[in-house]
């Protein structure tokens, strides 16, 4: 994303808008920290000022040839600089627990939010960019923009403090010391830009990146990365794009050392003209020489506290071009999810089932339409089988039907209601779903199953009953630890299911949702064999007994079984009707079975 340049006054404003809602995020989450952090502020920005003027006691009672002053004094600046130790270790550990208890929430925060948006915005890669930008300093950048903001007014008192000190010597100091800053500053700050929109530009070549580490160092792709060969051709992928990377950080890194480190040396030529002021008026008798130290000093260290300010302004802005990318990503748009009472059961058998009218899905920047003039009623209790090639528009379906999607056009109901009136909960938990890429958890076999109905995860008996009509029964009693087993081997003694086990705790996962009358099965067996599948669907049948199902299949032993099989092509129903009756009328299916069957021949 390039960050249009805004006129000053607009990017001034921006920046105290989100200045002000990152106070706010913080003070919601650690109000304790905050107001510490707050109070020990004050107590850091005028202990200097005390360091600066205990000095110039001391060295007047050392030329006064004072011993008990000079003891005296000497541990007052011991006490001070003691003080001002203890405040600086104060704010630090404030800042380092605060910064810990904000990356937990916000990140906790940011979870919470993808959690409630609509799959196709995952599906989205300009999305998927607005995400990574979001997740990748949030836990960093709110602490840092308080710390900055707190480092800003700190700066400023001891800047006001020291100011009254110089004007006694010299108003035209007092002005050299602001203005030498200035440049430097200005040049962090046009900076800190550049690096943001060279980040921001590289989003979705981070992600690629990120991706390339992922295939060659995660198991899911050890095998076909060994088996063909593929590990120095991704790798010098990776190490090119890296490369890239490395090249226009280093240039970057170059002109901002050379550009802000020649401009900081007007500052310190500024104060050694001061300098140089301060000790001939103090070799004239002009100037004692305490208080020729005490300015010294004072320049010295407003100077600093005058550049730190600035630096807080540029680190400030830097933080709100950072901050504006985790903003924008938690308003993001969410489909509003009504929240009244579940919809009642239609009572009316002519109504009861599911209803779509004239339905179509486009997906978000595509002209294809995925699906395109649905129209059809299944009643409750019929068993539906969807045919068709790959891309025709199958999972689409059902993915519709869940409201995982919403339709681009026209309307589905489930029992006479429109699905977008339904309570989500409500409508999910009318249905049982095992998708083709079904999840397989890094957990404990129960939590694999029993995550099919999050409302009994600790129902033993719910959970037995779903290992059996999954067909995963014998599968828990070869497990030395049964359900408590941990599968997978991201884990310390963890075991690797096969595709065909994995699959069996799929089933098991669905038919953890009893309540569940509509029942979907998309490729559910594609890893077991053929009579391993049979068993499952025999049984799929008999436990789905007065439940809608709909089964997605290319196995026509299994899609014969349907009450009523659907075929689709290019994203639109071009046959329906019973095994026999397709067959019968020698379209699409019947070809697609005569394949089929010749190849058992």
């Amino acid at each position: 994303m390039i960050v249009p340049e805004r006129p000053p006054r607009a990017a001034i404003g921006s920046v105290l808008s989100d200045t002000r809602q990152t106070l706010a995020l913080v003070w919601r989450f650690t109000p304790t920290l905050l107001a510490l952090f707050a109070l020990l502020t004050p107590l850091a920005s005028f202990l200097p000022i005390g360091v600066a003027y205990a000095g110039k006691k001391i060295v007047d009672a050392v030329v006064a040839s004072s011993r008990a002053d000079t003891l005296h004094w000497v541990a007052v600046e011991l006490a001070i600089v003691a003080s001002q130790a203890t405040v600086q270790r104060g704010l630090g550990a404030v800042r380092s627990i605060m910064g810990a208890r904000l990356g937990v929430d916000i990140n906790s925060q940011i979870l919470e939010k993808a959690t409630s948006l609509d799959l196709s915005q995952f599906e989205d890669s300009e999305f998927y960019d607005k995400l990574t930008r979001a997740r990748r300093e949030a836990s960093t950048r709110p602490v840092q923009l308080v710390g900055d903001v707190f480092q800003l007014l700190q700066s400023m008192l001891t800047l006001a403090g020291f100011a009254a000190l110089l004007v006694r010597f010299s108003i035209w100091a007092v002005i050299a010391l602001a203005l030498a800053t200035v440049p430097a500053t200005i040049a962090e700050m046009r900076y800190s830009k550049v690096t943001y929109r060279i980040r921001n530009w590289r989003s979705p070549e981070s992600r690629r990146l990120l991706y390339l580490e992922h295939v060659l160092a995660n198991d899911e792709h050890v095998k076909e990365v060994k088996l063909f060969g593929l590990g120095k051709m991704l790798l010098g992928r990776y190490r090119d794009l890296s490369e890239l990377f490395f090249r226009e950080d280093r240039t970057l890194a170059l002109k901002r050392t050379g550009v802000t480190h020649a401009l900081s040396l007007l500052a310190t030529a500024t104060f050694y003209g001061a300098y140089v002021a301060m000790a001939l008026a103090a070799a004239v008798g002009r100037l004692a020489l305490g208080t020729m130290t005490m300015y010294v000093v004072a320049f010295r260290q407003g100077q600093q506290s005058f550049q730190t300010a600035l630096s807080s302004i540029g680190d400030l802005y830097e933080h709100h071009l950072y901050m504006s990318n985790l903003f924008s990503f938690l308003a993001s748009r969410t489909n509003e999810r009504t929240t009244q009472s579940p919809a009642p059961v239609a009572t009316d058998g002519a109504s009861r089932g599911i209803t779509l009218e004239g339905v179509g899905f486009r997906y978000p920047q595509k002209e294809a339409w995925a699906l395109r003039g649905i129209s059809l009623f299944i009643p409750s209790g019929q068993r539906v089988a969807l045919v068709g090639g790959n891309g025709a528009g199958k999972t689409t379906l059902i993915k519709l039907l869940t409201r995982l999607y919403e339709p681009t056009e026209g309307r589905i109901l489930l029992d006479g209601r429109d699905l977008r009136d339904w309570d989500s909960a409500a409508l999910l938990g009318r249905f049982g779903v095992v998708f083709q890429d079904y999840n397989q958890y890094q957990l404990t076999l129960k939590e694999n199953v029993s995550f099919g109905s999050v409302g009994h995860v600790n129902d033993i008996t719910r959970v037995a009953n779903a290992v059996d009509r999954g067909g995963a029964t014998e599968l828990v009693h070869g497990l030395s630890h049964g359900l408590e087993t941990q599968l997978g081997h991201w884990f310390k003694d963890g075991v690797e299911l096969s595709g065909g086990q994995w699959q069996k705790v799929a089933l098991a996962r669905a038919f953890m949702r009893e309540e569940a009358d509509i029942l979907v099965l998309d490729e559910p067996t594609a890893a077991l064999d053929a009579d391993a599948e049979h068993a499952v669907f025999d049984r799929f049948h008999e436990l789905a007994k007065g439940r809608t199902t709909f089964v997605i299949s290319h196995r026509f032993p299994t899609v014969r079984m349907a009450d009523r099989i659907l075929v689709l092509a290019e994203g639109a129903i071009v046959e329906e009707g019973t095994h026999e009756e397709l067959v019968a009328k020698d379209g699409t299916y019947s070809r697609m079975f005569a394949l089929q069957a010749e190849g058992y021949r």
